[in-house]
């Protein structure tokens, strides 16, 4: 073999391979040689600026979200800057020196932190800051800064949180802002433009109007670029030339504010006259000439400011599991019997349908018997004889019963419909209930059973079936204050710009007015029957025998109703029981819906005070208190005894834009 390759001529028969050797190698050397060339020459500099970009962090710069104003300019929610820490998982190099560290600057238990980083790293990547501590002082500030030398990853990030200076108040009107989660980002990106999509940690409304003026309330973003080392941690050097306008800081764009319909110190009145009180339930207070609601307010409730800085599970389970619901915007979300604050309605339905005149008179035993059922008065031992401006005032359920009897279900639904009951009254809050005016065909569909004739007394004093919320009583009542109209609740009187340019402006809707027959049902009522309802309501606050004569304001009269909402059905031994002597989850709810001054109304207010008992202990304080607080601010003129002038904020002139 070895002489057969010494040999010269056997050599030459391996020369073409040697030149398909040379020829590969060549090519090879070429497609390095050219692509280097392109990379150098033709792509050296894009390259080069890609290459300084890894060196670059981008941090965005939230943009303050708008503020919400009261009617009078009175701030209800403003921002305010915070110093949060936060560790991004791909830079710790040592996590248990590093949450050792930091649970003594801040007490905190160092396997939380741990395993709240852990969490994070598996379920948002390890590039994703997690934020262990919000709103730290400036002293704690100076110490993480320390920290951040031997440990990378931690840093200390300005950011803007929302403040809701009257904390509880009106938690469930406002709502609050919180970090958009994993679930949410596909849905809320769906319509949206690349540019303008949500991140993971952008802060969204949850609830309440910042759920639903979310993208105006917004604003956008802004950005900054600094350099960083290989851990991530700011590197002080000058950027290079090349990137002097990439890394220029874009400042964000504030969102735009809004102005409610809210008045602050009436807001407040409803709040210590419900939950200062230890009362739980709601209150909303409208305009009955606009529909603008001037209160709002939900007891028991929460700080909304809790939620946009992170809520802890602890607190969490608390307001979850809480028997009486502080997250529920009762308002609008919890649909009750009416009790005997329906019995306006139906006095309206008997009068227009001429059941009865203002002559007419039943006689009130204190009971009344239909088959074989008794049917029972609040007042065992009867109110005598009775018109219906009396029944009224004394809530004699006897003569409603058999108004209810004369009218039958059918015509009662189609009255309490014209006023808008048993459907949402489309305020712009989420989550709002329809309630329920029963009807005949109603029953047959969602039962499969014929309405019986006994049901009509239960349900014409606002049991059985009927359901409303506290907001449908307040704009039923406001179209009976004004005798006609009724206009559709709203919040919103405005939103502008930072440069104080109106981008919306809200204007009243005339949503029904059965004085016209401008309802669902062509409903007419005239005026003269709303003038004799109007009469009875006085009567109630005003009247020698009225449910709720205590509640006077010197100077102004309140017209309302009263009303038990009955938690189950009461047996003859239970009717005339001490309802305070049952437990607590087992007390009547009270109402009170009123109305000021009864001849030239300027406010009206429904108060739902769950567990009270009675709608004139329970509920008609809380009216009385509202009302006064409103009257005092805007009608001193109205106000006969001088010492509830004293320290009064009167509100600013309204300036025309």
């Amino acid at each position: 073999m070895s002489d057969y390759l010494n040999d010269p001529e056997a050599v030459k028969d391996f020369y073409p391979r040697y030149r398909l050797l040379y020829l590969a190698v060549g090519v090879t050397f070429a497609i390095f040689f050219l692509r280097l060339w392109f990379l150098q020459v033709i792509q050296g500099s894009e390259l080069r600026e890609f290459s300084e970009r890894n060196r670059l962090k981008h941090e965005k710069i939230v943009a303050p979200r708008g503020i919400m104003f009261d009617r009078n300019g009175e701030i209800l929610v403003d921002n305010l800057p915070g110093f949060d820490v936060t560790v991004t998982p791909q830079y710790v190099t040592n996590l248990d020196s590093l949450t050792e560290d930091l649970s003594k600057i801040f007490k905190l238990n160092p396997k939380n932190i741990v395993n709240d980083i852990k969490k994070s790293r598996f379920q948002n990547g390890t590039f994703r800051p997690v934020r262990i501590v919000d709103n730290i002082s400036r002293d704690d500030v100076i110490k993480v800064e320390k920290l951040r030398l031997i440990h990378p990853g931690l840093e200390v990030k300005v950011s803007v949180k929302r403040s809701y200076l009257d904390g509880q108040i009106g938690a469930q009107l406002f709502g609050y802002v919180g970090e958009i989660s994993k679930e949410e980002l596909p849905r809320l990106n769906a319509n949206r433009k690349i540019d303008d999509r949500f991140e993971q940690g952008d802060l969204v409304g949850k609830s309440g109007l910042e759920q639903v003026y979310d993208d105006k309330a917004r604003g956008t973003d802004g950005a900054s670029f600094v350099q960083v080392d290989a851990h991530g941690r700011e590197i002080a050097t000058q950027a290079s030339s090349i990137l002097s306008g990439f890394t220029r800081t874009q400042e964000p764009a504030p969102g735009n504010s809004m102005m409610l319909t809210i008045d602050k110190d009436v807001q407040e009145a409803a709040w210590n006259a419900l939950a200062g009180t230890g009362r739980i339930g709601a209150v909303v207070a409208l305009d009955p000439h606009n529909g603008e609601v001037l209160a709002w307010v939900v007891a028991p409730s929460y700080d909304p400011g809790e939620f946009s800085t992170g809520i802890s599970s602890k607190l969490w389970s608390k307001l979850i599991n809480d028997p009486y619901k502080p997250l529920r915007n009762k308002v609008v979300q919890d649909h009750n019997a009416p009790g005997s604050t329906f019995k306006a309605i139906v006095a309206l339905a008997a009068l227009q349908e001429k059941i009865v005149t203002t002559q007419t008179t039943h006689f009130c035993p204190g009971f009344i018997k239909f088959g074989r059922k008794v049917y029972h008065c609040h007042l065992k031992q009867g109110h005598g004889s009775v018109n219906i401006t009396m029944a009224l005032e004394r809530s004699c359920n006897v003569f409603f019963y058999k108004m209810g009897m004369a009218l039958g279900i059918d015509r009662i639904s189609k009255y309490a419909k014209a006023l808008g009951l048993g459907a949402r009254t489309d305020v712009t809050v989420p989550n709002e209930v329809p309630g329920l005016v029963p009807n005949s065909e109603w029953k047959l569909k969602a039962l499969g059973e014929e309405w019986q004739p006994g049901e009509n007394l239960s349900n014409a004093i606002g049991q059985g079936f009927v359901l409303t919320t506290p907001i449908q009583m307040a704009m039923a009542y406001s179209g009976i204050a004004m005798g006609g109209p009724v206009y559709q609740p709203h919040v919103l009187r405005k939103i502008v710009d930072v440069s104080g340019n109106i981008i919306q402006e809200i204007e009243p809707k005339l949503k029904f007015d059965p004085s016209v027959g401008f309802n669902t049902n062509n409903v007419v009522i005239d005026k003269k029957n709303y003038e004799i309802v109007r009469e009875g309501l006085r009567l109630v606050s005003n009247g020698a025998a009225g449910t709720a004569r205590g509640q006077k304001i010197a100077g102004i009269e309140i017209a309302g109703k009263s009303g038990t909402s009955q938690l189950f059905n009461l047996n003859t031994d239970q009717v005339y029981a001490k309802c305070a002597n049952r437990p607590l989850d087992q007390r009547h709810h009270g109402w009170f819906v009123g109305y000021a001054p009864a001849n030239n109304p300027q406010i009206a207010v429904a108060v739902l005070a769950e567990h009270s008992c009675s709608g004139s202990g329970g509920a008609a304080p809380v009216v009385k208190d509202v009302i006064k607080t409103y009257m005092v601010k805007y009608h001193p003129e109205l106000i006969k005894d001088k010492d509830d002038l004293k320290d009064i904020k009167l509100p600013a002139p309204e300036v025309e834009d």
